[in-house]
Formats: structure tokens, sequence, C-alpha cells
């Protein structure tokens, strides 16, 4: 059943996903990925491949991933399941507030314009928070510690890819992100009785 679930969630984010991502590259401009760094560059991608392949492991043939599989009592993998949900709909209500501005990658696009509506009135990184829901939520109902140790190296190089995008954002609007950068939690929401 929880294979099911997670196959059921993958098949409504990743097909979301990829139409946003070709949406955003209909202006056919290229962006330097160098500029996130050696280490970004050598370890984000790789390590985050190697989740999603064994994910899909996963949902194809769970016993593939059954080395490291752990016991989890039911309550905490229909946790997980929940995670996934909420992971999902963060990121669907990410990607339309983002728009055009989507890139994957801390480089902003010359027509890019900062966005403040949506999910980033509460955060500014809301693609990164539900990507942490997706890690835990995935790692809890499949009941898999390789999924949360990958996944957690996954999470600790985008925290230190979030300080050069931040530095990028600075650069590129000054004193409307550093505003920003004020009243809105990175990761977190402030209190809110500062949201307008």
């Amino acid at each position: 059943m929880f294979r099911t679930l997670l196959t059921i969630n993958a098949l409504i984010v990743f097909p979301t996903l990829l139409y946003h991502r070709i949406q955003s590259q209909k202006t056919g401009e290229k962006l330097d990925r160098r500029q996130e760094g050696v280490f970004v560059l050598t370890t984000l991608r790789p390590i985050g491949l190697v989740l999603l392949l064994s994910l899909f492991a996963y949902m194809v043939d769970p016993d593939w991933m059954a080395w490291a599989s752990v016991e989890l009592p039911r309550w905490l993998r229909w946790t997980g399941v929940a995670l996934c949900a909420m992971g999902t709909a963060l990121i669907t209500w990410t990607l339309r507030s983002l728009g055009k501005n989507l890139t994957d990658t801390v480089v902003t696009r010359r027509e890019h314009t900062l966005v403040t509506r949506g999910p980033y009135r509460l955060v500014r990184h809301p693609f990164y928070v539900s990507a942490t829901l997706f890690v835990l939520g995935n790692s809890l109902a499949a009941a898999n510690w390789f999924f949360l140790a990958t996944g957690s190296l996954v999470l600790a190089v985008l925290l230190v890819r979030t300080r050069t995008e931040e530095e990028k954002l600075v650069a590129r609007f000054g004193n409307d992100y550093r505003s920003y950068m004020r009243r809105t939690g990175r990761f977190l929401p402030r209190p809110f009785r500062e949201l307008h």
C-alpha cells in the first residue's frame, strides 16, 4: 500500500516539475551553472540522481531496496504519506508562483522578477522546504534508511547552495531582497504578525 501511494505521489510530482521546467526553458536562455561553485556542482546532482534511482527502484519492486528497510510503526509510515502530500501541495504552489522565474541553479534569468507571493510570502525557499518534506515523507513511508541518508546529503548541499543563491539575489535585487530577507524566514515562517 505504501509503495502504491508513493508511486501515485511521484506520478503527480514529476510530471508537474517537468511541465514547469519545460515552460521556464522556453526563453532559450543559457544559465551559467558554474556560479554554484565546484562543491555544489560535483555533489548535488550525482547524489540527487542516486536518491531518485533508489526511489524508482523501490517503486518498481520494494525488494530491490529491502537491504535498507527498517521496522517502523504503521502510524509513522502514514505520517510519511502525509508529509509527501504536503510536499506535493507546496511544490505545486511554489512552481505556480515562480512561473518563468524557475531555474535549477543559483543564477537568475535576464527577465527574472522578485517573487514574494504565494508560499514566498511565508518563506524564502519553499522549494527546499518541499524537498525536505519529500525526503522525510518518502523515508518514513517506505521505512528506508538509505532514502533518509541520501536525502539528507542532498538537503545539506542545498543548504550550502542557499548562501550563494541569496548572495546572487541580493546582487540582483539589492535593497528589495534585503527587505524581503528581514521580513521572511529562510525555511521557516517568521511570526505571522509580520506578514502583510
